[in-house]
């Protein structure tokens, strides 16, 4: 009898390949995978712990999982992820549930793990198991089991980051920057193609940085244009680009190419130089400018997609009146606002002068979001009419409507399209063009035309 696992995949669509390597990983040592943690024997529970929510997220969803080993017939849980790769020396100190954890460089591992968990977990007399290493062991790439669905799925292209953020972890849990071959990325998204992804998403903390290890050069629209010449390949859209890369030619390979997308996810953190610069961003609010700029002017239409931190430490009333004054202006299509989490282990927990409070942080947080819902109707408002092309991605039986993502919108982030199809039953994963006749909150309503 085989033992049954269950997976938890927390964090970032990142976090959500590694789990898919896992599972594969898992099904070649014969272990069976059920949906339900209920029907586990082990559950792996793959962690986020880039600021303090998901950390919190984390232990709350082991401490969830634990109840199965109490109260039903759980052997054995298992750590993987940011998480466990932070944690390695404080984790079963401060939570005995888990039995065993594995580090972001040591997946490969996960079956060993799993397999130790289910005849050692929850023993008291024998000790944990760890595999915890260097984060530059990680595979790039390898076997999967596709957790999305068939026709849209993620492709990550490089892991690390060399950026060194001040606020931000992950440089020191995923190691430094190391970009896969671009003859590795196409022969995976041929075989993705091939069980019938339509729509590629192409992620890395860093996508603009792609190839710069490797070739020596920033290397994403050679990538771009190879991935482009896959015949069943619909979409390609770009996550993770970093300001000061988005370079001339990537503009003109994303303005030219008809299959990448016209939506770029642009993280910007700020706009203040002062704030930048305590940051430690590369480039400054008037760099940002220009690169928005000349994505709006070589790309008509383009949908752009950006974050901004408020609260960080320096951030006074004027430094976040820019930034408002400057969204309302720039008015990106989609954003989403974090406040400053400050994390041990970063150059900006040393940071002691001119902190936020957060009751102030979260005024901030309000502010920003109000205008932006805004900003986002307005846009939503001038698709009133439009024919775009949408993904069907599943038929919604209590309103009797079908609902998808137009090239505006990444899946589990952005809004949807709901829409009526006189015509004909519809399939998941097909693409129909659908005539804008409402807006509804963050989404859109409309009907397939032919």
């Amino acid at each position: 009898m085989s033992i049954k696992c269950a997976f938890v995949s927390l964090g970032c669509p990142k976090n959500l390949m590694d789990s898919e390597v896992m599972l594969s990983t898992l099904l070649k040592h014969d272990i069976e995978i059920v949906e339900e943690d209920i029907h586990a024997d082990v559950v792996v529970v793959n962690t986020c712990a880039f600021i303090e929510s998901a950390k919190q997220e984390a232990i709350d969803t082991i401490l969830d999982v634990n109840w199965l080993r109490e109260n039903r017939h759980l052997k054995g849980i298992v750590v993987t992820g940011c998480l466990s790769q932070r944690y390695k020396e404080e984790i079963f100190e401060l939570m005995p549930e888990v039995d065993a954890i594995v580090g972001v460089g040591d997946i490969e591992k996960i079956a060993e793990a799993v397999e130790y968990a289910y005849k050692n977990g929850g023993k008291k007399d024998v000790p944990k198991y760890s595999c915890v290493t260097l984060p530059e062991n990680a595979p790039l790439g390898g076997d999967r089991v596709v957790t999305t669905p068939e026709y849209s799925v993620y492709i990550k292209i490089s892991e690390g980051g060399d950026n060194r953020c001040t606020y931000c972890i992950i440089p020191y849990l995923r190691g430094k920057y190391r970009s896969r071959t671009i003859e590795d990325i196409v022969a995976e998204a041929k075989e993705m193609v091939s069980l019938g992804a339509k729509e590629i998403i192409l992620v890395s903390q860093d996508t603009t940085r792609y190839g710069l290890d490797l070739y020596g050069k920033e290397s994403l629209s050679t990538l771009l244009d190879e991935l482009c010449k896959i015949e069943e390949l619909k979409w390609i859209r770009i996550l993770y680009c970093y300001p000061e890369a988005i370079t001339d030619e990537l503009v003109e390979t994303i303005a030219n190419q008809p299959k990448v997308v016209k939506y770029i996810d642009l993280p910007i953190q700020h706009i203040n130089d002062k704030v930048l610069k305590m940051m430690n961003r590369r480039g400054n609010g008037q760099l940002i400018r220009e690169r928005i700029a000349l994505l709006r002017s070589k790309v008509p239409g383009i949908a752009i997609r950006s974050t901004v931190i408020v609260g960080f430490p320096g951030e006074g009333s004027k430094e976040f009146a820019e930034l408002a004054e400057f969204l309302k202006e720039v008015k990106f299509e989609r954003l989403g606002v974090f406040t400053f989490s400050c994390e041990e282990g970063t150059p900006a927990a040393k940071i002691k002068e001119g902190i936020v409070s957060e009751k102030t942080k979260q005024r901030r947080y309000d502010t920003l979001m109000q205008n932006q819902y805004t900003i986002h109707e307005n846009f939503n408002k001038s698709m009133v009419g439009k024919t775009l092309e949408v993904v069907c991605e599943g038929y919604d039986k209590a309103s009797g409507v079908y609902f998808g993502r137009s090239v505006y919108d990444c899946p589990d982030i952005d809004g949807k399209v709901y829409f009526s199809s006189k015509q004909r039953r519809l399939k998941d994963g097909e693409f129909v063009n659908v005539k804008i006749d409402e807006v509804l909150d963050y989404d859109l309503l409309g009907e397939v035309v032919l």
